[in-house]
């Protein structure tokens, strides 16, 4: 112990770094260099007498039983052998049974593993798709026993139809009838390297082993065309039959270079009888089900009413997966307790709530009633050309694009006949711009009409084509010189405009040519090819084709059986 001053300082202790023994701070190197630190690494009490008279000579303070540092123990720990499995099993069964060995335990519950997890949270549709082309329904037209398609020598193929026809059960089938190793794919979540990677596969398989591979990819047509080509190799070569489900034309969606490597097959919605028969085995599967399962008491057999039945059919439209969906929704609610259970209308009314209109914006559908609209108003079918008109604006349809469409057909389908449909047709394009949905609904219903029963006259459309026509055969014909405009002295004394007649200035007609004629005589077109637009509706039917069996059709059942008044006298 130190002094300062006359008072007396306690001593700082610091652990020693070899030992863990506290030292005097300012007796650490005195500590460290003699025997005090060198103690048996393997002692874990305190030091001897001697040992400990050294260490108060240089200032330690020696701890009561204070162990080393574990760090610096020299000694090995002996690792307790380890425990058998079955010994620790008997050890715990042993325990299991001296805690409550009064009461008999139950036998565990089997876990259900991973596959049965997985399809137990498949929807129904899916848990009942077809394992046999025998269970397959509907598609007869090239699942029958004629079919090109159950042919292996088919090749590739693309199989475009309307969503729940059937494409993906039977591309799956096709690839289990086939033996061939199956890899599927959906152009949704999968992208061009993982399509090669699996083509390469297929490559490998053929090259080593001789065994095929059919490669489905649904929803082909969201691949683009580049990443539709990495198939194109391996189709060609044939060490892939690549088999293709699409609900979008292929001529618009599939690059045409696979196009012509495969076969195009078009899969039909499916009959009301179809999904009928598709109804009755899924409710007829799911009744065996509940009749085999092990509770008391049994689960009673669903019964589905004939109302319910005609509900979801009509509401599926031919869509398989739609039908199911709606017939998951009716099980369920007839599963409940009888207090709980919904009356027959009230299902209903939830079935038709529950069902949304399949609408494409962009897809064939959008055209395809937008045609027959149009040809129907061609056709001077008012009541169908209204029926498609509601059809479209029912289902979110753009009014404007349907208010384009009549600009449209003012002019090509009625024409000349009635020029003031042009008119109507521009005021129901503005009428739809400012007052909108719904109620332009009436404007485009009141234009839809008038044209439906408007004379139809093809004059000029008709001549337009034809004009077309020869001038693609000598694009750069050119400008008779007197029908050249001569805005400046020098293009006047070039002969342009020059011997043009004026015809307001006369009092009666003149005649000048008004086409190139020198130009369309080298490019072979005849004088009698000149005369695109025809003088009048009567010259204009001289090319128009006459099918008595046809009218007659039309008298019989548009004109009351009485003859048209456009027939021949001597006909009538």
């Amino acid at each position: 112990m130190s002094f300062k001053n006359g008072a007396k300082i306690r001593p700082r202790f610091v652990p020693c770094p070899v030992c863990a023994v506290q030292v005097a701070e300012d007796a650490i190197n005195d500590h460290l260099d003699s025997s005090a630190c060198k103690l048996d690494s393997t002692q874990d009490t305190v030091p001897s007498s001697s040992q400990s008279s050294t260490a108060t000579k240089v200032g330690v303070k020696t701890p009561a039983k204070k162990p080393l540092a574990p760090i610096f123990s020299s000694a090995k720990r002996e690792r307790e052998p380890p425990v058998p499995s079955s010994t620790f099993k008997s050890t715990q069964q042993r325990a299991v049974i001296d805690v409550d060995s009064d009461q008999q335990q139950p036998p565990a519950k089997r876990q259900k593993t991973t596959a049965e997890n997985l399809q137990a949270a498949q929807p129904l549709a899916a848990r009942l798709r077809p394992t046999t082309l025998a269970e397959f329904v509907g598609q007869q037209h090239i699942v029958g026993s004629d079919s090109l398609l159950l042919s292996n020598s088919t090749g590739s193929v693309i199989l475009w139809g309307p969503p729940g026809c059937g494409k993906t059960t039977l591309a799956r089938l096709l690839a289990q009838d086939s033996g061939a190793t199956f890899k599927e794919l959906s152009a949704t979540s999968s992208g061009a390297a993982e399509a090669r990677s699996v083509c390469e596969e297929a490559k490998g398989a053929l090259k080593m082993k001789g065994r095929r591979t059919v490669l489905f990819l649904d929803e082909i047509h969201r691949f683009n065309k580049a990443q539709q080509d990495v198939f194109l190799p391996y189709v060609e070569a044939g060490h892939i039959r690549l088999i293709g489900a699409t609900t979008e034309n292929p001529s618009f969606k599939v690059n045409g270079a696979l196009i012509s490597r495969c076969r195009v097959f078009v899969l039909e919605r499916l009959t009301s009888e179809d999904v009928t028969t598709i109804l009755s085995r899924a409710l007829e599967r799911h009744n065996s089900a509940l009749s085999s399962a092990d509770t008391t008491p049994p689960p009673e057999p669903i019964v589905m009413s004939d109302p319910v039945r005609d509900t979801i059919v009509a509401l599926a439209s031919g869509d398989a997966r739609t039908a199911l969906s709606l017939l998951e929704l009716v099980i369920t609610s007839l599963s409940q307790t009888p207090a709980r259970r919904p009356t027959e209308a009230n299902l209903i009314h939830h079935l038709k709530r529950s069902v949304a209109t399949s609408y494409d914006r962009t897809g064939d559908d959008r055209y395809d009633l937008i045609s027959a609209l149009h040809k129907s108003v061609r056709g001077s079918d008012g009541s169908a050309a209204l029926y498609w008109l509601a059809r479209m604006l029912t289902a979110g349809e753009d009014p404007l694009y349907i208010a384009r469409r009549l600009i449209v057909m003012a002019s090509e389908d009625i024409g000349l006949a009635d020029d003031a449909c042009l008119s109507l047709a521009i005021a129901t394009h503005t009428a739809c711009q400012t007052v909108g949905m719904p109620e332009c609904r009436i404007n485009l219903a009141h234009c839809v009409a008038r044209f439906a029963e408007a004379r139809k006259s093809t004059r000029s459309y008709e001549a337009y084509n034809r004009a077309e026509e020869v001038a693609k055969k000598d694009p750069g014909a050119p400008v008779p010189m007197h029908l050249r405009n001569a805005p400046t002295g020098l293009m006047k004394g070039l002969g342009y405009g020059k011997e043009y007649k004026y015809n307001p200035a006369f009092a009666h007609p003149v005649f000048q040519e008004y086409l190139p004629v020198e130009a369309l005589e080298n490019a072979g077109v005849e004088e009698s090819e000149r005369e695109f637009l025809r003088k009048d509706e009567a010259e204009a039917k001289k090319d128009k084709v006459w099918n008595n069996s046809m009218l007659e059709q039309w008298e019989w059942f548009k004109n009351g059986g009485q003859a048209w008044e456009g027939r021949p006298l001597e006909e009538k």
